[in-house]
């Protein structure tokens, strides 16, 4: 029976990913490749939307890919590749752009944000175009489920009415896919503003639990995580957002409720509660931080495994885009 297609990726944009990316993506992730013939990408277009450093960029798109791998995205049951090694995306998008409405596309809240916080001098056409270019990436693979958080379901619908539109014009060409937010993933926030969620781009890194840190740096960034004057282990995003936050990744990784998590630290504290955080953040996270490092030390077999993955991806791409530009009227080349 054939496996329905999934797709999904992340931007290469720090040196290492953080608890958030790995809780609410790449272990939902891992469980999905088993009931889905998952694509997984690494954005690097995207990437390029805000300024870049060339050999930075480079090296961060290897170490994302190390990530994904280390935490079980399994080269070979899956299709890991880097998205500019897929040409597809890019003529995709192109061709997308001609029938998304310039008043829709300004709609994305995501570039409304993102504008005014780099200003109008770092906004270009690229940050404007990057939902069509996402929508791009899910059309071309023919996908019918795209796990994302909450803050791109809009992208999702945009993606939904271009096929919709497409399909409507040029004939059916385009699967129409569907947006999945998992139920039980966690929203893991900033350990020192625990009220923003835990970002690449935080004011602080002391916030920010990266997957490739040495222990003992997660260990104290946990200890010193912000919390409240109350003492009281108990899930309140409300009034007590530091503590439901720790609450939130404790209970991810030990599959525990927070009611039981509440019953197993009442009248211990918070000292007792941030430390049995820390041993299972530390504990979770090693083995990842281990193997990654160790597929970094070989560049060579790593772009190998890349490689293999972007000619699997750039065979089922190909096909999307010649019934695109055979629709739209672009002459074959003989």
């Amino acid at each position: 029976m054939t496996k329905p297609r999934l797709y999904s990726g992340m931007q290469p944009s720090a040196d290492s990913l953080h608890a958030g990316n790995y809780i609410g993506a790449l272990v939902q992730w891992k469980q999905m490749q088993e009931d889905y013939d998952a694509f997984f990408s690494v954005v690097d277009l995207h990437a390029i939307t805000v300024p870049q450093d060339p050999a930075e960029l480079r090296e961060k798109t290897r170490r994302t890919a190390a990530q994904y791998i280390a935490a079980g995205i399994e080269p070979s049951r899956s299709t890991l590749y880097v998205q500019s090694h897929v040409p597809a995306h890019a003529q995709l998008a192109w061709v997308l752009n001609t029938i998304t409405g310039f008043g829709e596309a300004s709609r994305m809240t995501q570039f409304k944000d993102k504008s005014s916080r780099y200003g109008a001098d770092a906004t270009n056409v690229g940050l404007f175009a990057y939902p069509v270019l996402m929508a791009a990436d899910i059309l071309l693979y023919q996908t019918e489920v795209v796990p994302v958080g909450d803050d791109q379901r809009q992208h999702v619908e945009l993606t939904r009415d271009l096929a919709e539109r497409f399909n409507s014009r040029f004939g059916d060409t385009f699967t129409i896919p569907k947006a999945q937010i998992p139920a039980d993933s966690a929203r893991i926030y900033d350990l020192q503003t625990p009220e923003s969620k835990m970002s690449k781009s935080a004011e602080s890194p002391a916030g920010i639990l990266w997957l490739l840190d040495e222990p003992k740096v997660t260990q104290k960034k946990i200890m010193r995580a912000v919390t409240d004057n109350e003492g009281v282990v108990a899930y309140d995003r409300e009034n007590k957002p530091g503590v439901s936050n720790l609450m939130s990744m404790y209970s991810a990784l030990t599959g525990a409720s927070h009611e039981a998590i509440a019953d197993e630290f009442a009248g211990r504290g918070y000292g007792d509660f941030k430390k049995a955080v820390a041993e299972v953040v530390v504990a979770e996270f090693e083995p990842v931080r281990s193997r990654a490092l160790e597929l970094l030390h070989d560049p060579a077999e790593l772009d190998r495994l890349l490689a293999v993955n972007a000619a699997r991806a750039n065979e089922v791409a190909e096909a999307t885009l010649a019934a695109v530009y055979e629709r739209v009227g672009f002459l074959a080349r003989a």
